[in-house]
C-alpha cells in the first residue's frame, strides 16, 4: 500500500515537473551573432535582457506604443529580413536577432505658420517623398498594420487629410524609413501631414474650446494634484484600472 502511494507521488510530481519544464522552454536565438538559451514565450527584449545585456536606450513603454525599440531578424532557411518592436515580438528557435534603438534620419525644420495644407509643402519641406516609387515595402514592414504607401501617395497628391488619416496611429519606429528604397522618411511625413491638419483643416470642436476653458479656469487643478502626488505603483494602478471607452 505504501509502495503504490509512493508511486503515485512520484508520478505526480514527474508531470509536475514536466509541466514546468514546458512552460519555461527554451529556444536558441542569435543576439549580435552569438547564441543563447532564452524562454520560448520571451519577447525580443525579454531574451536580450535575460541573456544578460543592458538595454540603456530603446526600452520606451515595453508595451508596443511608443516605437523606441524596432528590431531585425532572420529566421532558419529563410531569406527575408523580418521586423517588428522588440517588446511586442516573441522569440522563435534560430532566431537571429538585433535591436535598432534609433534609426538615423534627418527632421526637416519648419515653421507650421508659414506653410499651406498642400503637396507644395510636402515637396518643400521633404522632397524625397516625390522618389517613392510605390513598392508597398514601408506598408509591409510598418508593425502597426498601417496603410504606409497610401498616405505617401496621399501627400504626393496634397491630400492633408488623407495623410493625417492614415498615419494617425503611427509610433515613428523608423522600420519604413529602414527598408524603404527611395530612403523616404515616411513617419516624418507623417507627422507633417497631422500638424498641417490640425493647424489649418481641422474641424471647430465646441466641446474641445469649452474644457480648455475649464483647464484655464483650475477645475481640475485638485484632480491634478492627487495625480501628482501618486505613488507610481498606486498611479500605475489607476491607469489600468481607468475606464475605457
Amino acid at each position: 500500500m505504501s509502495s503504490g502511494k509512493n508511486a503515485k507521488s512520484k508520478n505526480k510530481s514527474t508531470a509536475k515537473k514536466a509541466e514546468e519544464d514546458a512552460a519555461f522552454r527554451l529556444v536558441t536565438v542569435y543576439i549580435m551573432g552569438k547564441p543563447y538559451k532564452v524562454p520560448a514565450e520571451a519577447t525580443i527584449m525579454g531574451a536580450i535582457e535575460y541573456a544578460g545585456q543592458q538595454i540603456i536606450r530603446g526600452a520606451g513603454c515595453r508595451e508596443g506604443f511608443c516605437g523606441a525599440c524596432g528590431a531585425i531578424f532572420r529566421l532558419p532557411g529563410d531569406y527575408k529580413i523580418y521586423s517588428g518592436l522588440a517588446c511586442t515580438t516573441v522569440v522563435q528557435e534560430g532566431m537571429t536577432l538585433t535591436q535598432i534603438p534609433a534609426f538615423p534620419v534627418q527632421k526637416a525644420v519648419y515653421d507650421l505658420e508659414k506653410l499651406e495644407p498642400n503637396a507644395a509643402t510636402f515637396q518643400k519641406v521633404y522632397p524625397v517623398v516625390f522618389r517613392c516609387v510605390s513598392c508597398n515595402t514601408c506598408t509591409k514592414v510598418c508593425p502597426q498594420g498601417l496603410q504606409v504607401m497610401d498616405y505617401v501617395n496621399a501627400a504626393m497628391r496634397g491630400d492633408v487629410e488623407a495623410v493625417m488619416d492614415l498615419s494617425f496611429d503611427c509610433v515613428c519606429c523608423g522600420l519604413c524609413a529602414m527598408r524603404c528604397p527611395a530612403e523616404i522618411v515616411q513617419h516624418k511625413v507623417g507627422i507633417l501631414g497631422k500638424r498641417l491638419y490640425g493647424r489649418y483643416l481641422r474641424k471647430h470642436s465646441p466641446e474641445l474650446a469649452e474644457r480648455v476653458k475649464q483647464i484655464e479656469a483650475g477645475v481640475f487643478d485638485k484632480e491634478f494634484s492627487q495625480l501628482m502626488a501618486m505613488s507610481k505603483e498606486k498611479l500605475k494602478k489607476a491607469y489600468y484600472d481607468r475606464d475605457m471607452e
